[in-house]
């Protein structure tokens, strides 16, 4: 897909690698809004909005404003996600609220299908349009120490692939961005992992490997190339996987 000039929406789009994706869209003469939970303006986007995208309601209102705004969307970005419920304490996987699960699946899960709700119609009507959905690594892999991350963001892959399956005879298409560590404040809000020593990358680095991604129309973009591998070694011996991961852990856990 040819990026250049096309009208993208952005969630997340305040900081981290939706800021940094906001930024490489505009240096390519795209018309941009930046969305997030709160009202924040970088400078840098066409239309600044709030929304919070787990409702339903917010996410639809939102694209009739970029759309009535800037005109019909290109390109979505479903880039917002939270972390937390972690277990540092590693007792029980289990632990986290209905509270912690519920937000987590809003945000990281229902985000994407929201804004899929609103827009498959109308980028049938247009012939197509793509969908750029952040997800992570833990999405194909896992996350040590928290069950909420890691199940919702595997939930996110699979929704991505059934809308790349499902519309891809309408032009659409789709692109999961499955970084490992990135310097971001997510990042920095959740306990030291595995995922901040194996190659801590960029936002800017990992926006342009994206939109590289989305030019090639890509499924799956690593910014990590090394996550290929740990798929492959997944795949090949499940079981040994998850024996190293178990290992991995003992190394994070908190002495006796």
């Amino acid at each position: 897909m040819d990026i250049t000039g096309k009208t993208c929406v952005v969630t997340g789009g305040a900081q981290g690698i939706g800021l940094a994706l906001v930024q490489a869209l505009k240096s390519r003469g795209c018309r941009v809004a930046s969305v997030d939970m709160v009202a924040s303006d970088a400078g840098v986007a066409d239309l600044t909005l709030t929304c919070d995208v787990s409702s339903r309601e917010q996410v639809g209102a939102m694209l009739d404003h970029v759309e009535r705004d800037l005109g019909p969307v290109d390109i979505m970005c479903s880039n917002a996600g939270i972390g937390g419920a972690f277990d540092e304490t590693f007792q029980n996987i289990a632990f986290a609220s209905t509270e912690q699960w519920d937000r987590a699946w809003g945000v990281n899960v229902m985000g994407h299908v929201h804004a899929a709700h609103f827009l498959i119609p109308k980028m049938k009507a247009r012939g197509g349009g793509y969908f750029l959905h952040t997800v992570s690594a833990a999405g194909l892999l896992s996350q040590i120490g928290s069950s909420v991350y890691s199940t919702t963001k595997h939930a996110a892959i699979g929704f991505a692939e059934s809308l790349a399956i499902g519309h891809r005879d309408d032009g659409i298409r789709v692109s999961v961005l499955c970084p490992q560590g990135v310097a971001t404040p997510m990042l920095d809000g959740i306990p030291l992992g595995p995922q901040a020593g194996d190659g801590l990358l960029s936002p800017d680095v990992v926006a342009e490997c994206a939109l590289q991604g989305i030019t090639d129309e890509r499924f799956l973009i690593l910014p990590h190339e090394q996550v290929a591998g740990y798929m492959q070694a997944k795949l090949d011996n499940y079981d040994r996987w998850i024996g190293g991961m178990a290992k991995l852990q003992r190394s994070f856990k908190p002495e006796n």
